[in-house]
């Protein structure tokens, strides 16, 4: 990631400084210059090219990506983490080009925009509840942010969307390029994504079974039909017969098994 970094403020600074010559515009993608010019770096350069000639922004969007791209490498190893990228890169191209038999003009058709900001969604499935300063002042846990992220994704698909009848095939980019960047981050993390709805299942479908012991209405229940809230299972001892007695519910039976401070720790756990 640093490479691209690196790259990136390269192009920026001779963007700022070339007179009448605007470096960007000879390294993005757009396939009529790869078809019809042969300029065949644009395949790879326009990972290169800035989304924003704003500074702060440039500033502070790199920093970003640096930060993230830097933990993905840590917790998955170099290797997994140029695969991830590359396959948005490759994606990125193949979209690119469907768009251009769309719109057959010299006009780019695809940046890094969308894939750079993916990774965001990587970050939040594997440390979703650390917390960050957004603008360096407000704590937020990261899959809040990644649910702010999802819904900027969102918007701008349906904004072009919305724009299409207006502006025609031009809008198609707009529309593709999120899409791609999902699905280089679904490519990576669907069976991460099954894996813990399944673990929601199972969790709610236990709330919702018989076996699951409601303790307050069964507490509520004991008292009403029995003049006593706790009974140990072994001895018999109410908190009626002994009110400064102290019961605990075993959680290692299985069911709703009161017991004294004689008996909590010394008893056959009941299946």
């Amino acid at each position: 990631m640093l490479v691209v970094v690196i790259g990136n403020v390269l192009v920026w600074l001779l963007d700022q400084f070339s007179q009448g010559f605007s470096l960007s515009s000879a390294l993005c993608f757009a396939p009529y210059y790869i078809i019809h010019k042969g300029e065949i770096w644009r395949l790879l350069t326009f990972i290169f090219v800035p989304t924003t000639s704003n500074l702060f922004f440039l500033a502070i969007s790199l920093y970003f990506y640096y930060w993230i791209g830097s933990i993905l490498e840590r917790q998955w190893g170099v290797t997994k983490f140029t695969v991830f990228y590359l396959l948005g890169v490759v994606l990125n191209i193949i979209a690119g080009f469907l768009v251009y038999l769309f719109i057959p003009l010299p006009v780019e058709t695809a940046t890094m925009h969308y894939v750079n900001l993916s990774m965001f969604f990587s970050f939040a499935t594997l440390y979703g509840e650390m917390q960050v300063l957004l603008f360096f002042v407000i704590p937020v846990k990261v899959k809040w942010l990644a649910w702010l992220d999802a819904a900027l994704f969102a918007y701008d698909i349906i904004y072009n969307l919305v724009q299409l009848p207006t502006v025609g095939m031009f809008a198609l980019a707009g529309i593709v390029a999120p899409i791609v960047a999902i699905l280089n981050y679904l490519i990576f993390f669907w069976d991460d994504l099954m894996a813990s709805l399944g673990r929601v299942k199972r969790q709610t479908a236990h709330r919702h079974s018989r076996q699951t012991v409601n303790f307050k209405q069964a507490t509520k229940h004991a008292q009403q039909t029995k003049g006593y809230i706790h009974k140990c299972a072994v001895c018999g001892k109410t908190d009626t017969d002994y009110p400064d007695e102290e019961f605990r519910y075993c959680s290692k039976c299985n069911g709703y098994y009161c017991y004294c401070s004689e008996h909590i720790h010394n008893h056959v756990h009941i299946e």
